[in-house]
C-alpha cells in the first residue's frame, strides 16, 4: 500500500486532529503516502476532490497538531447512499484517478453507515471519533435487539430497541470508550456544572442544565464528577412527580439544586422532551432544543409560586428555576490527555487494518482489569442489525441508579478507568501559559485555515 486517504466526516470533536495525526505518523513509519480529503464526503463527491498532502517526504506537515481541537481538514454531514450507485462508482473511480489504495474515515455512526456502501467498491477502515460516546455496543449481540415498524404518518422505518441482557459486564463493552467524549464531560463537569453551582447556591434556585448526548446518556453520567445533584438520562424516562419530589427534598436540605440533563430525555410515555423544533439535520437527526426548558416548565407548574414565595426565597417559580444549555463548547478546543492519546493510537491502528488487508472495519478501544486499555478491531458488519443498519449505542441502564439519580455502583465503575489520568500536566500548564497571554492581547486569531488553503490540490 503506498498511498491512503483519510477524510473526517459528521460533527466536529476535539479529537479529530489527534486521530489524523496518529494516522499520519503510523503512515510515515511505514513510507505511505496520506491525502487528506477536505470536508469529509462532500470531498469526494466533489468532482475535483480537494485534498492535501499530509505528509511530503513522509514527515508531518507543521499544521497537523493533535493538541489543537477540531480538524485541520474540515468536516461535513453530507453522506454516501447505498442506493446512489453512481455517485458510489464515481467516489471510487476519482479515489483510484489520485492512486489511493485505501480510505480511513474519522467519525461516529453516521459516519460509519455512510461508509457501508462504499466498502464495496473501495477498502475503508473507520476510526472511532464522537464525544456522545455511543459508537459500539454494550455487549456482542446487542446489534439484533432492535424492532423496525412503520411511521404511520411518513411511511418511513422506525427502530425500537427491545429490552436486553439486564446486567453488563464492563469488559465485554465493544469500544469503550469514543476520542472526544472524556473532553466533552471534562466541560460539562468542571466549566459546567461546578460553575454553575456556585451561581445557584448563592441565590437560592434550582439549575437545570442540558448537555449533549442525543439518545444516549454518557456525557450526563460522567458530569456526576462535577457533583451535580440529579442527573437524567435518555435511556430511563422521567417521572415528573418523583422528580418534584426529589428536588424539594434537597432545596429544604440545602436552599439550591443542580440537575443535569441529557439533551434526548423522554418522559413515560417515551415522549421525547426535547424534539419541540421538530428541525433535523442534514442526517436526517431530529435536532434536540429545549429538554432543560421543558423540564423547567413543568416544575414550575408542578411547584407552583407559593412554595417559592411563601418562604421569600425567590418571586416566582419561573424566576427561581433557570436553564443553562452548554451546546457547542463541549465538542470544541483543546483535547485532554485521554483523548489525545488513544485517539492517535486509534488513527495508527485504523492504517494497520488496512495494510494488512482488512475492509469495513472499526478500529476500537477495549478494556479489561488485568490489562487496562487496548486497541482491537471489530468488522463493521457485527454493528449492523438485521436490517443492515447501525445504531448509536445507548447507555446501558445498569449504569445508572434511576432512584438516587445518581451513577450506580457499576457506573461509577465504568467512568473510573477513563476519568482517573485523563488529565496530564501539561494540559494544566497550557492553562497557565496560553489563557492570559499578553500575546493575545496583540495579535489577532490566527486560523489554520489560511496555511491549509495554501496546500490543497485537486484532481
Amino acid at each position: 500500500m503506498r498511498r491512503i486517504a483519510i477524510l473526517t466526516a459528521g460533527g466536529d470533536t476535539p479529537a479529530l486532529n489527534a486521530t489524523i495525526h496518529g494516522a499520519v505518523v503510523r503512515a510515515n513509519a511505514l513510507k505511505i503516502e496520506v491525502f487528506g480529503i477536505i470536508k469529509g464526503f462532500s470531498g469526494v463527491l466533489n468532482p475535483k476532490v480537494p485534498h492535501v498532502l499530509l505528509n511530503p517526504l513522509f514527515s508531518t506537515i507543521p499544521e497537523l497538531n493533535p493538541c489543537i481541537g477540531g480538524t485541520i481538514l474540515g468536516a461535513s454531514r453530507t453522506y454516501l447512499k447505498d442506493n446512489d450507485e453512481t455517485a458510489l462508482h464515481e467516489v471510487a473511480d476519482r479515489l483510484n484517478s489520485l492512486g489511493v489504495d485505501g480510505l480511513i474515515c474519522i467519525g461516529g455512526d453516521g459516519t460509519i453507515n455512510g461508509m457501508q456502501p462504499l466498502s464495496q467498491y473501495f477498502p475503508t477502515a473507520l476510526a472511532p471519533k464522537t464525544i456522545d460516546n455511543d459508537l459500539g455496543l454494550n455487549y456482542p449481540e446487542e446489534s439484533t435487539e432492535w424492532l423496525r415498524e412503520t411511521d404511520p404518518a411518513s411511511g418511513k422505518p422506525l427502530y425500537r430497541k427491545l429490552p436486553g441482557r439486564p446486567d453488563l459486564n464492563l469488559e465485554e463493552i465493544i469500544n469503550y470508550a469514543t476520542p472526544g467524549y472524556a473532553t466533552a464531560v471534562y466541560v460539562a463537569a468542571a466549566s459546567g456544572v461546578q460553575r454553575i453551582r456556585t451561581t445557584a447556591e448563592s441565590h437560592r434556585r434550582i439549575a437545570i442544565i442540558e448537555v449533549m448526548g442525543r439518545d444516549s446518556g454518557y456525557i450526563a453520567l460522567g458530569s456526576a464528577y462535577g457533583q451535580p445533584d440529579i442527573i437524567l438520562i435518555p435511556e430511563v424516562p422521567v417521572n415528573i412527580e418523583r422528580l418534584e419530589h426529589r428536588v424539594r427534598e434537597l432545596y429544604e436540605m440545602q436552599k439550591h439544586v443542580v440537575m443535569v440533563v441529557g439533551e434526548g430525555v423522554v418522559d413515560e410515555s417515551g415522549q421525547s422532551l426535547g424534539d419541540i423544533s421538530k428541525s433535523t439535520d442534514p442526517s436526517g437527526n431530529i435536532k434536540f432544543s429545549g429538554a432543560a426548558e421543558t423540564i423547567k416548565d413543568r416544575l414550575v407548574k408542578a411547584m407552583g409560586n407559593e412554595y417559592f414565595t411563601g418562604k421569600r426565597r425567590n418571586e416566582s417559580a419561573d424566576s427561581a428555576i433557570f436553564t443553562r444549555k452548554l451546546g457547542h463548547t463541549q465538542r470544541g478546543g483543546r483535547p485532554i490527555l485521554f483523548d489525545r492519546y488513544y485517539a492517535s493510537q486509534l488513527g495508527g491502528k485504523a492504517v494497520d487494518l488496512l495494510v494488512e488487508g482488512t475492509n469495513n472495519c472499526i478500529a476500537t478501544l477495549q478494556w479489561t482489569e488485568s490489562r487496562g486499555f487496548f486497541l482491537d478491531s471489530i468488522p463493521a458488519n457485527k454493528l449492523r442489525d438485521q436490517w443492515g443498519v447501525i445504531h448509536p449505542r445507548l447507555m446501558h441502564k445498569s449504569l445508572y441508579d434511576e432512584h438516587r439519580f445518581q451513577p450506580s455502583k457499576l457506573g461509577i465503575e465504568f467512568l473510573l478507568p477513563i476519568f482517573t489520568n485523563a488529565i496530564g500536566p501539561e494540559d494544566m500548564e497550557e492553562v497557565r501559559i496560553q489563557q492570559f497571554n499578553p500575546g493575545n492581547l496583540l495579535r489577532r486569531y490566527q486560523s489554520v485555515n489560511v496555511d491549509i488553503q495554501k496546500r490543497i490540490r485537486y484532481l
